[in-house]
């Protein structure tokens, strides 16, 4: 009946060290459950007075809501009254928890441990990036756990990021690929979407892309070598970059990032890489509005909405819209090509943080019938053989982008350092334009 069954320490002792039969009559009872916040529920007979999330709130958030109340066998595990255990990381009490005692009220009774698979990943909730395992079973996200990550987030993930992937199995997410036809839209076949769309991009005139900062490295790099494939001064930019609040540092160092996206440093890298500066979204609702672009590609890939009616109504002067996004969206209904998006638990690739570190990762699970992920369409379309590669990808970008030199090689799980490639690049520079002649 425990939640923590088949990944519990206690229960491994037991059956390893254990009596293999009871000894005393232990008559049946019901476990006394006491609510400890909103996400957060304690089983209090479970409890061996370990204290670890007491010493938890008080060491590392530094919020101290728990305490231990009453003295010798009648010790409990509690909250300060008017208290709950309220802060922004109060999800990492469960995973602190030997016994099972302290449940996660989104996971309690949704599915055994032993039926799920992990697989190692990066939350995608804001631009720190922390190491996570996806837990899931039968292409349905059931948990998100930190990993480990010495360089990033220690032990830790923040609730947000936690609980913040129920939007992947929405029933709202889009599915069907479609173009424009009279007055509406007509769903088209993926392997029409390659022939079609490619000739309507040939014939737009001047092309541009907007990259999501959703995006990971690799398929912003095969996007811009796409579009740049049929125009070759294509116009490139990185798409909005949400900000909520300000950044929030607690007491260990972990922080919450205001910026919500997983990889801005890593698009603004590939963008520079074109176009020698990095145009933001203003820049291309500026140009749209003048009727600059005669074929535009918007990825987008939010998880909450992103853009209004006013900023999408520029874009009725640009020849041919394509908008690949995951939700509808005003744009989404003024578009000329509309392209299904795939979450980040669907992507193969890699991923930069706020801090210049690359993550890699492998899709979790399968997107839902009807959606490419956007590697494997910009695969598709750049007419590459076999099946999208990431790796291959990112060997490839890695060549052609200093900045991403040190990702050419096989990426640990913890990640690569960044920064060591801009500290050589700048002291290579330095160099060069001291032994020049005045």
């Amino acid at each position: 009946i425990c939640d923590k069954a088949g990944e519990c320490l206690l229960q491994d002792y037991h059956f390893e060290h254990g009596q293999p039969e009871r000894r005393a009559d232990v008559q049946p009872f019901t476990s006394r459950r006491r609510e400890m916040g909103d996400t957060v529920t304690l089983f209090v007979d479970r409890c061996v007075m370990c204290t670890r999330c007491v010493r938890f709130t008080r060491e590392i958030t530094g919020t101290s809501e728990l305490l231990v109340i009453n003295r010798g066998s009648h010790e409990e595990i509690d909250v300060f009254p008017g208290y709950p255990l309220a802060n922004k990381m109060s999800g990492n009490v469960v995973d602190l928890c030997p016994v099972g005692a302290l449940g996660d009220k989104d996971f309690l009774y949704r599915q055994r441990v032993w039926f799920m698979r992990k697989h190692n990943s990066v939350c995608t909730g804001c631009a720190t990036g922390c190491s996570i395992t996806i837990e899931e079973n039968q292409d349905t996200v059931h948990r998100l756990k930190p990993r480990e990550n010495p360089h990033i987030n220690q032990w830790w993930m923040c609730d947000e990021g936690r609980y913040g992937f129920h939007y992947i199995h929405s029933p709202e997410r889009l599915t069907l690929p479609g173009r424009r036809q009279g007055p509406g839209h007509v769903n088209v076949e993926w392997h029409d979407v390659a022939v079609q769309l490619k000739a309507a991009l040939q014939s737009a005139g001047r092309l541009a892309a907007v990259l999501s900062p959703h995006l990971t490295v690799e398929e912003a790099y095969l996007l811009a070598e796409l579009v740049r494939s049929f125009d070759p001064q294509a116009y490139l930019a990185l798409g909005p970059v949400p900000v909520v609040g300000e950044d929030e540092k607690f007491k260990n160092g972990f922080t919450i990032r205001a910026e919500k996206c997983p990889n801005r440093r890593g698009v603004e890298k590939v963008v520079q890489h074109y176009m020698h500066a990095v145009p933001r979204w203003e820049d291309v609702l500026a140009k749209a509005a003048q009727g600059e672009f005669g074929g535009l590609w918007i990825t987008a890939g939010y998880p909450h909405p992103w853009i209004n009616d006013a900023e999408s109504v520029v874009f009725d002067k640009v020849g041919v819209v394509v908008v690949q996004d995951m939700f509808n969206s005003p744009l989404w209904e003024r578009a000329d090509w509309r392209l299904p998006a795939g979450a980040f638990a669907e992507r193969d690739g890699s991923f930069v943080n706020a801090n210049d570190r690359l993550q890699s990762v492998r899709w979790a699970i399968r997107p839902p019938a009807g959606v490419v992920p956007e590697g494997a369409l910009y695969w598709r379309l750049s007419d590459r053989t076999g099946l999208y590669n990431a790796r291959k990808v990112l060997s490839e970008l890695a060549a052609a982008i200093p900045y991403f030199s040190l990702a050419g090689s096989e990426v640990p799980e913890q990640g690569v350092d960044l920064k060591l490639n801009q500290l050589a690049n700048g002291e290579a520079a330095a160099t060069t334009a001291a032994a020049a002649p005045a």
